[in-house]
């Protein structure tokens, strides 16, 4: 059975993974492509990034005392593409991402019932991670997809690539049974 401390970890390495993706993908793209968009209501990826930056910062910032819709937070203006290049948008990204494991890293399995508050509407720690645990990958799926798009036949696959199911599963189903999270394998990897 899975315990809570186990619940932080896995939320954890699944934070990082979606990170991951996200890295990965902006490593194939050339700067412009970062800020492309594929039809005129389209966001680019400098902006799905900048909504996250905005998001993470006001749910993450003093996520324990404060309300996680920020009074300062301008969501609107997240949707504006004033980013001015690559570092600024990896600034942002890379802020974003600190801010949330800032905050999660001291939980406990004693934090979990606690009620924080996004909008005035009451939230355990398990259920706040959870919503922003639907919410950052559903984007960073959107980057994923819009890199893949832009980058086409040069794309590289960041999971198993297309025609090599076969293979992946005959080298997993040879080795032992083991208890290790999913994401492991693909953390591994980074530099």
């Amino acid at each position: 059975m899975e315990t809570s401390n186990d619940f932080l970890e896995s939320v954890r390495k699944q934070f990082e993974y979606y990170k991951m993706l996200g890295d990965k993908t902006f490593a194939q793209l050339t700067d412009e492509q970062l800020f492309q968009h594929l039809t005129d209501e389209s966001n680019s990826i400098a902006i799905i990034v900048k909504h996250l930056w905005g998001n993470m910062l006001s749910r993450w910032t003093d996520f324990l005392t404060t309300d996680g819709e920020k009074q300062w937070r301008q969501r609107d203006l997240e949707f504006d593409n004033d980013i001015a290049d690559r570092t600024e948008l990896l600034a942002k990204w890379n802020e974003g991402w600190a801010c949330l494991f800032n905050a999660i890293d001291p939980l406990t399995a004693n934090d979990l019932s606690t009620v924080v508050y996004i909008r005035n509407q009451g939230h355990s720690i398990t259920e706040a991670i959870n919503r922003q645990l639907a919410h950052y990958p559903y984007h960073i799926g959107q980057i994923v997809f819009i890199g893949k798009l832009l980058c086409d036949k040069n794309w590289k696959s960041l999971s198993i690539p297309k025609g090599n199911s076969t293979a992946y599963n005959i080298h997993k189903f040879a080795q032992a049974k083991d208890k290790t999270h999913f994401t492991d394998e693909y953390l591994k990897e980074q530099p």
